[in-house]
């Protein structure tokens, strides 16, 4: 799709359009104030030296003499060619890295030579190395990224990524609002893909989608442009929030009957305006005693005019946003059985982070020996406990060994045992554990990980021993 001088294969040459729509692209962006970045297909269906060759293309693309070093070298050269030729660029976002590891692709190599060439680019996971950001696909996580890492969510409006005439399973333009609030609320980007015909034009259900969320934007976009994350963990309310100095924007989805509630917000609020109609709230708080300790809560009356996908709430304060945490202390249930699930997890490091869809509910991307997860935990008595583990992990993936505890207690080890796939969960009973009465912090941690990466854990269950 550029001129590149390294094959006669490209848009110049080999179509009847003739001209680098790169290069016009680029032209374009700078008279625009718009920063050009490339995607990058490290996958090539017809360059002779990609490897492997798939089923289908063997009797027509012999694999003989083909050499994946060689279409390295070959790579590093487009990529030569793609980050001097058109000025600066801002992300290099790979992708179809997924049959190679990051040695076989010499990531590090090809990211290092990518700096060079430009300084101050961003480069995206899919080499199989963490770089500048995360991209989850499909997915959002169930909260920001551990260490404040940078990430972004890539997601179609229907289920595919080109056009597909027969594609009609369109997301709501509701139900993108929301992904949008709720990726916002955790720190991300929301990377959203239109997918154009042959003839360049969007299908009319993309265009009535993106007209309706560009009219809640122009209510509401200073709830997003510019925001961070939420300094809250959990929110009694069916909404999301976002920060920005010494504003909160709270996103609510249902408003309940009568006023909202807010849990743990300890700075003085100012004043309260719903967006839409720029409408005045009614605040009132009080202080409250719970299992966290002190801390305060904050009611706003319900505005007259409500947003049937998000409406926000603009609560102006008066400083930085300082919250106790309410609400996530997993307790007890009516069997005595603490769960703890992946989603609940806090996950602390730069790689492991909560995923779901496709079969998976755990935390995945473990592959840093260093990181660990957390969940606060509330013991109504001393006694034991039965601990069981339920995880997921391939054959030749196995072999990690890690612990599971209370913070300053005894802690059972247990070692990764291939389960089939990694989405064939199992549960593994570790052993017991006495734990004294009171609040906990219950940690998963590694102590080996020989093969690349840990598990997909799902959840850790503690359960009374009578």
């Amino acid at each position: 799709m550029f001129d590149t001088k390294l094959t006669d294969y490209n848009i110049v040459r080999a179509t009847p359009f003739g001209r680098d729509p790169m290069k016009e692209l680029a032209e374009e962006c700078r008279r625009q104030g718009i920063r050009l970045c490339f995607y990058y297909s490290i996958m090539d269906w017809h360059h002779p030296d990609y490897l492997p060759r798939r089923p289908w293309e063997r009797e027509v693309r012999p694999a003989a003499g083909a050499d994946l070093n060689r279409y390295i070298d070959y790579m590093k050269g487009q990529l030569r060619e793609l980050l001097t030729n058109y000025g600066p660029i801002g992300v290099l976002w790979f992708d179809g890295g997924w049959e190679h590891n990051a040695q076989t692709l010499r990531s590090a190599e090809v990211n290092a030579f990518i700096r060079s060439l430009q300084p101050q680019i961003l480069i995206n996971d899919r080499n199989h190395l963490p770089e500048d950001f995360a991209t989850p696909e499909q997915t959002i996580p169930a909260d920001a990224l551990p260490g404040g890492r940078l990430w972004e969510t890539c997601m179609t409006i229907n289920d595919t990524w080109g056009y597909a005439k027969n594609d009609d399973n369109w997301k709501s333009a509701e139900d993108l609002i929301r992904k949008l609030c709720d990726i916002a609320h955790k720190g991300g980007n929301f990377l959203l893909n239109v997918g154009p015909t042959a003839e360049g034009t969007f299908p009319e259900p993309i265009v009535e989608r993106l007209q309706r969320i560009g009219q809640w934007m122009r209510v509401n976009g200073k709830s997003i442009y510019g925001t961070t994350q939420s300094p809250f963990r959990r929110l009694p309310f069916d909404g999301r929030c976002t920060a920005k100095g010494n504003t909160l924007y709270l996103h609510v989805f249902t408003w309940p009957d009568g006023e909202l509630r807010l849990e743990g917000l300890e700075t003085r609020v100012l004043e309260a305006r719903a967006l839409l109609g720029n409408e005045r709230l009614r605040v009132r708080t009080e202080r409250v005693q719970g299992d966290e300790g002190e801390y305060t809560v904050v009611y706003l009356s319900k505005p007259r005019r409500l947003d049937p996908a998000a409406t926000v709430v603009e609560l102006k304060l008066a400083g930085r946003p300082v919250v106790t945490q309410v609400g996530a202390l997993i307790r007890p249930d009516s069997q005595g059985l603490l769960w703890c699930h992946a989603r609940q997890a806090q996950v602390h490091g730069q790689t492991a982070r909560y995923e779901e869809g496709g079969g998976k509910d755990n935390i995945g991307f473990w592959t840093n020996v260093a990181d660990y997860v957390t969940w606060n935990i509330l013991v109504p008595s001393r006694g034991r406990y039965r601990v069981k583990v339920t995880y997921a992990c391939p054959t030749e993936n196995a072999g990690s060994r890690f612990t599971i505890g209370v913070e300053g207690g005894r802690r059972l080890e247990g070692t990764v045992e291939a389960t089939g796939s990694w989405t064939a969960f199992r549960e593994f009973d570790l052993g017991e554990l006495t734990l004294p009465a009171g609040k906990h912090t219950l940690s998963v941690r590694v102590t080996q990980m020989p093969r690349g990466t840990v598990m997909n854990l799902q959840k850790v269950v503690l359960e009374p021993v009578r």
